[in-house]
């Protein structure tokens, strides 16, 4: 399973990166409103940052919603690093720009997926990634988890080559159970990827460890 960071912090993206198991990043205007980035100009630099820093794809999301506006957008991403993915939302015209840039081998991310017919339609469109948000249906008193498998078990049927990008994950258990389910990424905060690495009975091992060294010297 690709781990992916959901963030456009420069700083978290490369604490990910030297952790050695970041395989990409995610972002969307959220993200980058959250640091400061503002103006055209700063936005596709800061793209481009993140590319100089990641050896995997890069989610950049377009605002449009005509077939065009999402096309014109797109390329002009796209343009930018072979590493882009064009995030696009999970309209009909963004339907419609899936299939469109995937014809030109322009890679794709749809976005705001939150069923089974929704992801059908991208994977036909020929998404490069599809992406569940699992957090937010959760939020709305039902599981997410039951999507990822749902669409794993679907996508298996027919061979379908999208990846399953689990995305809106907000803790470890989050990426634990994707990665039981079979998902194929994971987009998740920092924090939450470093959380994988506690575990009570290793923080008193080592300390054992360490006092019993100490009576060595």
């Amino acid at each position: 399973m690709k781990f992916f960071i959901d963030t456009a912090n420069l700083a978290q993206i490369q604490e990910a990166h030297d952790l050695g198991i970041l395989d990409g990043v995610t972002t969307n205007p959220s993200l980058m409103a959250k640091e400061g980035i503002k103006g055209y100009d700063a936005v596709m630099q800061h793209y481009v940052n993140i590319c100089n820093i990641v050896d995997g794809d890069v989610s950049a999301e377009v605002l449009g919603t005509t077939f065009d506006d999402i096309v014109r957008e797109g390329e002009e991403l796209a343009a930018l690093s072979p590493k882009i993915v064009v995030k696009v939302p999970m309209i009909k015209e963004g339907i419609k720009a899936i299939r469109y840039f995937s014809q030109k081998g322009i890679k794709t991310n749809c976005t705001l997926v939150f069923s089974a017919g929704q992801a059908i339609l991208a994977a036909k469109a020929g998404a490069t990634y599809v992406s569940p948000f699992i957090g937010r249906i959760d939020d709305s008193g039902h599981d997410g988890l039951d999507l990822i498998e749902q669409m794993v078990q679907i996508y298996d049927n027919y061979s379908f080559q999208t990846q399953i990008l689990a995305a809106s994950v907000r803790n470890s258990l989050h990426i634990i159970k994707c990665a039981e389910i079979g998902a194929d990424v994971i987009t998740a905060p920092l924090d939450a990827i470093v959380a994988l690495l506690n575990h009570p009975l290793t923080d008193n091992g080592l300390a054992k460890f360490l006092a019993d060294a100490k009576k060595m010297s």
